[in-house]
């Protein structure tokens, strides 16, 4: 492995670790580790660790992946927008995670920060980075809102004043189920295809926004953990559990890329929740809180 992605994966590897350590300490429960290795002979190679937490007394499912492969034909997700690398091989690694929440009134999170190495039969690797994070509230508090989209600020200030509104604008347009017309969530900061700086400062950048995650979303789990509800919240938040799902399975490109490369299923669909529904034309009755999720946060808005 060449000296510059071993430092990334040595980052991502580290950083996973970390995030781990901090759910099961908020949970209480175990996360399982279960490491694989892609089998000899497949078109994908490589290996990775997920980590999962099911059935916790705080979250009833938290998973955090890492996955470092390497595969002879970038999939049509990657080079939508580099086509002149389609054909290329390729060496991808990143950390995902999405935790789900029992308490209904404590969001979900998302996360990914990422790195890929397209490498030309002739030529240099061209290596890219990714990631951001984004908060899915079932029942939005503005300080929540405001507290996550500062964290994120925060994190990218030292590379731009430019960044943060272009990454919190283009963490809108990616998070949004174009089939609902509809916002997944307040949003957070995403970038992707990243290349403006030299690797040195670009991967900086990326190691400041995977750092962000937990100060950006623990002291919300602390402060909506003990909040009471009951069976009306627990199905309101099954109901927007199933947009999650369509948007994952509909418009992800990670869950895409991963599905077309061939990698590993079972752990590209942790961040899949573990219990959802569907229900028909479901409207809630104006004035409710689980109205006001819609009318007041799942809108595009300038939090800070």
């Amino acid at each position: 492995m060449p000296a510059r992605q071993a430092v990334v994966s040595a980052y991502l590897r580290d950083l996973q670790q970390r995030i781990v350590a901090a759910v099961e300490a908020a949970d209480g429960g175990t996360c399982v580790r279960d490491a694989w290795q892609k089998a000899p002979g497949e078109a994908l190679q490589g290996s990775g660790l997920t980590c999962i937490l099911e059935g916790g007394a705080l979250f009833e499912r938290a998973g955090c992946g890492f996955s470092q492969v390497t595969g002879p034909r970038l999939p049509p997700s990657a080079t939508q927008h580099r086509p002149e690398l389609a054909g290329a091989a390729f060496e991808a690694m990143g950390v995902s995670l999405v935790f789900h929440p029992r308490n209904p009134y404590v969001p979900t999170v998302h996360m990914n920060v990422r790195m890929l190495a397209a490498l030309p039969a002739s030529g240099e690797a061209v290596c890219w980075f990714g990631g951001g994070l984004d908060l899915t509230p079932n029942y939005g508090f503005e300080e929540d809102a405001v507290h996550f989209h500062r964290t994120c600020r925060d994190a990218l200030a030292p590379f731009g004043e430019d960044k943060y509104p272009r990454f919190k604008t283009w963490c809108d347009d990616y998070f949004f189920l174009k089939h609902r017309n509809e916002q997944r969530g307040v949003g957070g900061v995403f970038f992707d295809d990243f290349s403006e700086f030299d690797f040195e400062r670009s991967f900086e950048m990326m190691r400041s926004v995977g750092d962000a995650l937990l100060p950006a979303y623990m002291p919300i789990v602390e402060r909506r953990r003990e909040t009471p509800y009951g069976e009306r919240e627990r199905d309101f938040q099954r109901y927007r559990r199933g947009r999650y799902v369509e948007f994952n399975l509909v418009w992800d490109r990670g869950t895409h890329f991963g599905l077309q490369s061939g990698g590993r299923t079972e752990s590209i669909l942790l961040s899949m929740p573990p219990h959802a529904s569907w229900a028909y034309q479901s409207q809630p009755a104006p004035g409710t809180p689980e109205a006001a999720l819609y009318t007041d946060f799942i809108v595009r808005r300038e939090w800070l």
